[in-house]
């Protein structure tokens, strides 16, 4: 991969999927805003890429939306993935019939625990995205957990939402290099500010 595409810039990179009419999903983000959405949004063109954007703070709409998983627990992996099945299979159901059968969908997902207002907490999210490799494939997925340590809620939700441009753009552009991918997503980031301790590629059967 040229030095000129992994170095885009988090509006580059935006930008680059939202003008790419094949490429089509929805970002569903509970916990720290909504800064990915944020990001797509401000790089103009977004209509042509996102069909919805969403955040189900509240926890009984949440689990009204997305069940409630066998550990309880809002921000973890089993949380992130069943945002991630959810949305995807709506996506497709919805517009797969009208548009492009060229088109490739996405969907991503992150559940996250910032930093509080008034009280100490672990600052984690898991974030993931739900893809398809080329159009009509079964979906393949990428979920990492992210550790944060900026010391502000305002920093850290900026940090994710750098994340999450990075996640999905990889997942699309670096998907034959794994290295690539992982390297790739603390693009546009100073040293020291997340920490990804943990990535699963979950790819689908050819």
């Amino acid at each position: 991969m040229d030095k000129q595409v992994s170095s885009r810039g988090t509006k580059e990179k935006a930008l680059r999927l939202n003008l790419d009419e094949k490429k089509y999903g929805t970002i569903v983000e509970i916990g720290a805003g909504q800064e990915v959405a944020r990001n797509f949004f401000v790089a103009g063109a977004a209509a042509g890429t996102i069909a919805k954007t969403m955040s189900a703070y509240d926890m009984k709409f949440s689990d009204a939306i997305y069940g409630v998983q066998e550990d309880g627990r809002y921000v973890s992996k089993a949380r992130v993935l069943a945002m991630m099945e959810q949305e995807f299979d709506l996506v497709v159901d919805r517009v797969g019939g009208v548009r492009s059968k060229s088109s490739r969908y996405f969907t991503y997902a992150a559940t996250v625990s910032a930093k509080s207002f008034n009280r100490k907490n672990e600052c984690h999210a898991w974030c993931g995205v739900r893809i398809q490799m080329y159009p009509g494939a079964e979906p393949s997925n990428i979920i990492v957990h992210v550790r944060m340590f900026d010391d502000t809620a305002e920093a850290q939700q900026q940090a994710l939402g750098i994340l999450g441009v990075n996640l999905i753009y990889a997942s699309y552009y670096y998907f034959e290099d794994p290295k690539m991918i992982i390297d790739s997503l603390s693009d546009n980031m100073k040293a020291n500010r997340i920490e990804i301790d943990c990535i699963d590629f979950q790819a689908a059967l050819l």
